[in-house]
């Protein structure tokens, strides 16, 4: 029975207007979810019941009923003639002439496919929905409150092993999230509907039973009476009881937010990866191997604050353990939980650690001494070892060569526990300093010294270690952090999924990741697939693909160095050398090898394509020396000529000249040509090839504009 007292929405007169006129009798409780949240979204109720619009129509089936209603399959199907029936019921009431009548009919049916879509979609689960699905499946009434308890203290007595595992790819932050979200999305409609009910808008009478606006505090006492509506309303439309039970003795079953320390960890690595590469999608590289689920517990087991917090006892960390849920339910899961449920664990005990920090004093040092940051850092490179003082001297200056950032760093056998900064040979190398004096080492020291303490205070977990100057994280650390990556919504994907890719999502993501991990996954690649010439050619052909959508985005020139560490075969570069694309990163890569290669098999476009990257590069180094000139207040003499210089190297040589060269740059890419045209025009002492970039950047850009129009 569907209980219609709490709000005004015509439900009981609706059922039997449908079954009297219509001759069809409509699932009571799916009426109720669409009724209700029709008339929260404002439809104009003057008729006795919430009138559907094409707009409200797609927002409740593709926004509303996916993560607030749990659906049967009969009532899905019964989604049509629900509403169908209501439009009838509206028409019969004159709201409605035949026109729109036919117009709110083909909107019902447009949106069905993308609504049945939305409730098999994993993401829209949420916590409510997710525990009334399981009950349902053993049988459980879930109209009936005390079959619902039942159910869920005989499910927490169930081994957690036992339990039925979420959908992949969702993890618990994720229902809690989805959850949370949908609640306030269900609060914020239900204020909205108090505040029409106060304006007096609907000739119906109120939709919301009168709140208790004679409390001594009314606005608690308002927002206690929505929050009991939500309730009611999501027990309504998944199963009895719910609400109360996750409020009280089955919180943890059904944990929001705030329950797991690791969701906000989580959200600032994202903010790191953002910060990094733009966009949660692409990839990261996998570590070099992951634990085996089964030995996840024993490496958390041995980790020194987890181990403590297990065994309680230990005043100094009470608050922690009280962040991380011990006694309970983390006692629980520490004893009996399954892999994935002692990674989370793990997962919360690290961020509560990170997030226990103290801030430092030294506002300079804040980003050195992040633990988010330390963390995210060392999976973003591979999750290899790093060293202290070349960490701290590139986060200080940075003034680190690109190549030695990505560097592995030895681990030593051993080490004395104190820090202590390498000698002044071993720390230039490191480095990338020869020159490096006493003076300098000292003031890297300091730096050193605080990075070497931050990481001492992670090692407790378990995730982190530190030997000597060398620093990483653990296999433990690499699984935790690969989960909290996962639940930021982060790609993170293991080495078994990296090697199931094609050539373009290998090409797309080995772009972004240090050359040696990048080389070694071709490797792992082209070998799962023969090692063939074939293979190879794919990866090539991935390159030019890229380079074509996407100039400036595409570093081909990075993307054939990884592809010559990794040892691409002469063969397949010569084949490649008539690519009207990437033909000329072949030939480099060959000459590079001291191999003898026929230039002349190189197309013209092709040379313009890595010419215009060389190009571009040189203008952002003249542009690079005009912002530090403005920026100190100086004038730049004598004025930068990096991309003029090296554009007339170039056509001293190139067929026709000058003025053929500024064509074939636009031919080759005309958006990716128009600043270096645009400098060419600007500044070439030439006439003739200022004219030429003039009338080539004019065609790009009525290109352009047709592309966009």
């Amino acid at each position: 029975m569907i209980s219609t007292a709490a709000l005004n929405t015509g439900h009981a007169d609706f059922l039997a207007w449908a079954e009297k006129e219509r001759g069809t009798a409509l699932p009571a409780r799916a009426v109720d979810a669409v009724l209700t949240l029709l008339a929260l979204r404002g439809a104009d109720r003057r008729t006795g019941v919430p009138e559907p619009t094409p707009q409200l129509v797609r927002s409740v089936l593709h926004k509303d009923l996916p993560v607030l209603l749990c659906a049967t399959a009969a009532e899905r199907d019964a989604l049509s003639d629900i509403l169908r029936v209501l439009a009838d019921r509206v028409r019969t009431a004159g709201r409605l002439n035949a026109k729109r009548h036919a117009r709110l009919l083909a909107a019902i049916d447009e949106a069905l496919p993308e609504f049945r879509a939305a409730m098999d979609d994993p993401w829209n689960l949420t916590w409510p929905r997710w525990y009334a699905s399981l009950l349902r499946a053993d049988g459980v009434d879930a109209d009936d409150p005390d079959a619902v308890r039942a159910w869920l203290t005989e499910h927490q007595r169930t081994p957690h092993a036992e339990r039925s595992p979420l959908p992949e790819p969702l993890q618990r932050p994720d229902l809690s999230a989805r959850t949370f979200a949908a609640r306030a999305e269900l609060a914020q409609a239900l204020l909205g509907a108090f505040a029409r009910d106060a304006a007096g808008a609907s000739p119906a009478g109120a939709l919301l039973p009168a709140p208790p606006l004679e409390a001594d505090r009314p606005d608690e006492a308002l927002a206690e009476h929505l929050d009991g509506i939500a309730s009611e309303l999501t027990d309504r439309w998944t199963a009895a009881g719910l609400s109360e039970a996750f409020a009280g003795p089955h919180a943890n079953l059904a944990p929001g937010p705030e329950a797991l320390p690791h969701f906000a960890l989580a959200d600032r690595l994202l903010d790191d990866h953002l910060d990094y590469y733009g966009s949660s999608s692409v990839p990261l590289p996998p570590p070099p191997a992951l634990p085996d689920p089964a030995d996840i517990r024993v490496l958390l087991h041995a980790a020194p604050i987890p181990a403590t917090l297990a065994a309680g006892g230990d005043d100094d960390l009470h608050d922690l353990a009280e962040r991380c849920g011990f006694p309970e339910p983390a006692t629980t899961v520490w004893n009996e939980g399954t892999p994935q449920e002692l990674t989370e664990l793990g997962a919360d005990i690290l961020a509560a650690v990170v997030e226990a920090m103290p801030a430092p004093e030294d506002p300079d040092q804040r980003y050195l001494l992040d633990g988010a940051h330390i963390l995210y850092t060392l999976y973003e490179r591979g999750s290899t070892p790093d060293s202290v003082v070349r960490k701290a001297a590139d986060v200080s200056d940075g003034n680190i060569a690109p190549e030695l950032e990505d560097d592995p760093v030895a681990v030593p056998t051993a080490q004395p526990a104190a820090y202590e900064l390498p000698p002044l040979p071993e720390l230039s190398a490191l480095i990338g300093r020869p020159d490096l004096t006493e003076t300098e080492r000292a003031e890297l020291d300091t730096q050193a010294q605080a990075l070497a303490g931050t990481v001492d205070r992670l090692t407790g977990t378990g995730c982190v270690f530190r030997a000597g100057d060398t620093y990483g994280l653990t296999p433990l650390g690499s699984a935790v952090m690969r989960h909290l990556l996962t639940v930021g919504h982060c790609v993170a994907p293991d080495p078994e999924t990296v090697a199931t890719w094609d050539a373009t999502d290998t090409i797309a993501a080995i772009a972004n990741w240090p050359t040696r991990i990048a080389a070694a996954t071709v490797t792992r690649w082209t070998a799962d697939r023969g090692g063939t010439d074939a293979a190879w050619a794919g990866l090539l052909d991935a390159v030019s693909a890229a380079k074509s959508a996407d100039f400036h985005n595409t570093r081909t020139a990075e993307l054939f160095g990884h592809l010559d560490h990794a040892g691409i075969p002469t063969s397949v570069l010569r084949a490649a050398l008539t690519d009207p694309v990437t033909g000329a990163y072949a030939l480099r890569t060959l000459l590079a090898r001291g191999e003898q290669a026929p230039e002349g098999d190189v197309p013209l476009n092709a040379r313009a394509t890595l010419l215009l990257d060389d190009l571009d590069q040189r203008w952002i180094d003249d542009m690079r020396a005009y912002m530090a000139a403005a920026a100190e207040e100086r004038d730049l003499e004598p004025l930068p000529t990096a991309l003029l210089d090296a554009f007339d190297e170039v056509a001293a040589t190139w067929p026709g000249g000058a003025v053929p060269l500024v064509t074939a740059l636009a031919d080759a890419n005309p958006a990716a040509a128009v600043r270096v045209l645009e400098d060419l025009h600007d500044r070439h002492p030439d006439g003739r090839v200022r004219g030429a970039a003039a009338h080539e950047v004019k065609a790009a850009r009525r290109a352009e504009g047709r592309r966009h129009g």
